[in-house]
């Protein structure tokens, strides 16, 4: 059975830098977010209930997520109401992907993984972070956000420290050749542990 490692990290942090290291040393890697990318997909899985709770939100046959960003800002209950169609799809998904991987680790890439309580499904959790003005200066260069845009994201997800605190491993992703050591450590550390049992 695998060995399922959840990846988390705030926005900025190098997570999915991270979870491409994670796929050179030969573990199967899950992306939340291209997950959730395909269920929005033209015959994607969420889109005829997206469809059916907030028509405006389908175009074209995908889910337009412009506009459901829209629907979440002028309607408060709209948020949980799309989390409760489109998580359990999600997790469908995680556990077919699972299912069909022989890897010894499997990495599950999930942004809001403290957020969403998904750690108990989980063997162990690493968490990515960098100090805060080099994350700050990640995500202002992308140039795809503005300083607020960045303030409400961060207020949204657990505090790096908290992430860090409750992770079982924490991986500086200071520099590319940093991470990858701490990478290949803790791959070392869990293939020790399967080897043990």
């Amino acid at each position: 059975m695998t060995f399922r490692l959840g990846l988390t990290g705030s926005i900025g942090m190098g997570k999915s830098t991270t979870a491409q290291l994670f796929a050179e040393e030969g573990c199967a890697v899950w992306d939340a977010d291209a997950a959730v990318h395909r269920l929005y997909a033209r015959g994607g899985a969420a889109v005829a209930p997206i469809a059916a709770a907030f028509p405006d939100a389908v175009v074209d046959g995908a889910v337009d997520r412009g506009r459901l960003r829209a629907i979440i800002a002028d309607d408060t209950g709209a948020l949980a109401r799309i989390e409760a169609i489109v998580h359990p799809l999600v997790a469908q998904d995680r556990a077919a992907f699972i299912a069909a991987r022989e890897a010894d680790v499997t990495v599950l890439d999930i942004p809001l993984l403290y957020e969403t309580g998904g750690e108990r499904d989980l063997d162990a959790v690493a968490v990515v972070s960098v100090a805060p003005e080099e994350q700050r200066a990640r995500v202002l260069a992308r140039g795809t956000m503005s300083e607020a845009d960045f303030e409400t994201v961060l207020a949204r997800q657990v505090p790096d420290g908290e992430k860090r605190a409750r992770a079982d491993y924490v991986i500086e992703t200071d520099t590319p050749d940093h991470a990858r050591a701490q990478v290949r450590a803790i791959l070392a550390r869990i293939r020790k542990g399967a080897d043990d049992a």
